[in-house]
C-alpha cells in the first residue's frame, strides 16, 4: 500500500531525473579529474548515452539499479500495481538491449556503470573512473575481467568481445 495519494505520487515520479543524476555527476567529476574528456547525452547516438568518448568510440551508461533492474538490493518491486511495474521494467530492459545492440552495430564500445557502485556506503567514484579508463585504454579480449576490491565488495568490469571484434563491458558490483 502506498503511503501517499495518487496526485502526490505522480508529482514525485514526474521529478525523477533522467539526465545529470547524482551518480552520473559523481562519475563525470571523477573522470574529468583523471584527465578524461567526454561529451554527454549525445542525441545522435541510440539511447543518448550518459557519457560519450568519441576518441575511443566508446559510451558509458550510468543506470539506476531500480529502473534498469540491476539485481542488487535497490532492485525492489513496488507492492501496488505490480502488473504495470513488471511491464514497465521489462520495457526498460528491452529498450536498453536495443540501444546497446544498435551501438555495437555502429562500432561503438558500450559499458554500464550501476548506480550502487557510485551511491552505496564506502563507494569510490574515483575507483570506478579508474576502471572506466582501464577499459577505454584496453585491448580487451573475450572474457577478460578487471577486478578490484572496494570496501569489502568486489568491483570490476567484465569485458567481452562482440563478433565484430570490438570490446564491450559492464562494470560490476557484487
Amino acid at each position: 500500500m502506498d503511503t501517499v495519494d495518487k496526485q502526490v505520487r505522480s508529482r514525485i515520479m514526474s521529478r525523477v531525473g533522467q539526465k545529470n543524476t547524482g551518480p552520473e555527476m559523481r562519475l563525470r567529476r571523477s573522470l574529468h579529474k583523471i584527465g578524461l574528456r567526454y561529451r554527454t547525452h549525445d542525441k545522435k547516438l541510440p539511447g543518448s548515452p550518459d557519457i560519450v568518448f568519441p576518441r575511443f568510440k566508446a559510451v558509458v551508461f550510468v543506470h539506476g539499479c531500480f529502473w534498469h533492474r540491476h539485481g542488487c538490493k535497490a532492485t525492489t518491486m513496488p507492492g501496488t500495481n505490480v502488473d504495470f511495474w513488471r511491464k514497465k521494467f521489462e520495457e526498460n530492459i528491452a529498450r536498453d538491449q536495443r540501444h546497446t545492440k544498435a551501438l555495437w552495430a555502429a562500432g561503438w564500445r558500450v559499458a554500464v556503470v550501476w548506480e550502487c557502485m557510485l551511491k552505496r556506503k564506502g563507494s569510490d567514484p574515483d575507483e570506478v573512473a579508474r576502471l572506466v579508463r582501464e577499459w577505454l585504454e584496453s585491448s580487451a579480449s573475450s572474457g577478460d575481467t578487471i577486478l578490484n576490491s572496494q570496501g569489502g565488495k568486489s568491483v570490476g568490469m567484465r569485458v567481452s568481445v562482440q563478433n565484430n571484434g570490438r570490446a564491450r563491458g559492464t562494470l560490476l558490483a557484487n
